[in-house]
């Protein structure tokens, strides 16, 4: 496979990976398959190189994501001693609320920024940063091993693909293209069993019991606004604390609200205890405007799953019917 790449910026990545011995691998507060994938199939890379590789997210892995074999080595403390970083999967610095304490360390080193989402504010302290406009973050890896001749160990290509398969929903969003396909390709290739990788997926991903009237209750619960363009669900801080450790409460019925006829749009907010509320935003295709909505709150994302989060103690109602506004400006801008 055959890439266009900018040669001064991968030789400036190629020198970093190499003058390194102890490399940290950082994913954003907000961790989901694209950056657990994207920094495991790294650690797989960079171990395979004779590196030392200290995984960090400074938030605990959701239960939903321990299906991905490594997931129980990524520590959540920015270690005081490594000679360069590779910050996966995001280049916006609002998205490390809970690491800025570390971020002094991390500055005085080499940064590498390899991310595809393109409208976002950008990392000023990165000494290179990739950001393009690829599925996901792991298919930018692909791009950057195979233009460098990094190596590609049988660990880092499952976490590659698991990471493709994530973000894309199996590839099948609009945002996947001939390449996210052949990347794929590439990936089997090599030797992936996508079938063995997903019994595996669906094994840890099976719900505890004590789940299942909880989502009938989210379901009764849930919200139909903007003409029923907009379905949307909270989840208080008392059901976060409890059923977060089984299942991500939102991700329990984000998929039957986009299967409501006339829902364009899935909203899923959480409130904290200390007044923090976040949103995850899902659309259907043809309503593409996540990215749009939570960009109006500061967030980001992709056009059909992006999420936000307001810090300033502005009430959930007020948010939400500013949400059901820009709801409907936005989905008729996209039908205009």
């Amino acid at each position: 496979m055959v890439y266009t790449v900018n040669k001064m910026i991968y030789t400036e990545i190629n020198t970093i990976i190499s003058d390194a011995k102890h490399i940290l691998v950082l994913q954003a507060d907000n961790p989901d398959g694209d950056s657990l994938g994207s920094a495991l199939a790294l650690e797989a890379i960079f171990s395979d190189m004779g590196k030392q590789v200290t995984l960090v997210c400074n938030v605990d892995m959701p239960s939903y994501l321990r299906h991905l074999p490594g997931w129980d080595r990524v520590i959540k403390d920015i270690p005081q001693s490594f000679d360069a970083t590779v910050i996966v999967d995001t280049s916006t610095e609002t998205l490390f609320e809970n690491s800025k304490t570390g971020f002094s360390w991390i500055k005085t080193k080499p940064v590498i920024v390899l991310d595809h989402h393109i409208n976002t504010s950008g990392l000023s302290f990165a000494t290179v940063s990739v950001v393009e406009p690829v599925v996901a973050t792991s298919e930018l890896i692909h791009k950057v091993a195979i233009d460098l001749n990094w190596p590609l160990p049988i660990d880092a290509c499952n976490m590659m693909v698991m990471s493709i398969m994530s973000d894309s929903l199996g590839l099948t969003t609009s945002s996947t293209t001939p390449d996210s396909f052949r990347v794929v390709g590439d990936l089997v290739e090599r030797g992936v069993n996508i079938a063995e990788l997903d019994a595996a997926r669906r094994e840890l991903m099976k719900k505890d019991p004590v789940l299942l009237p909880y989502k009938g209750d989210l379901l009764k619960r849930a919200e139909l606004t903007a003409r029923g363009q907009l379905a949307s669900v909270v989840i208080p801080w008392r059901e976060i604390e409890q059923y977060s450790p089984l299942y991500n409460p939102t991700m329990l019925v984000m998929d039957d609200l986009r299967m409501t006829e006339g829902v364009k749009v899935v909203v899923g907010y959480k409130v904290y205890a200390d007044g923090k509320i976040t949103a995850k935003i899902r659309c259907n295709y043809g309503s593409s405007i996540a990215d749009k909505l939570a960009s109006q709150f500061g967030g980001g994302g992709h056009p059909y799953a992006s999420g936000f989060k307001i810090l300033d103690g502005t009430s959930l109602e007020t948010i939400k019917k500013d949400v059901e506004s820009h709801v409907i400006e936005l989905l008729k801008e996209n039908e205009s």
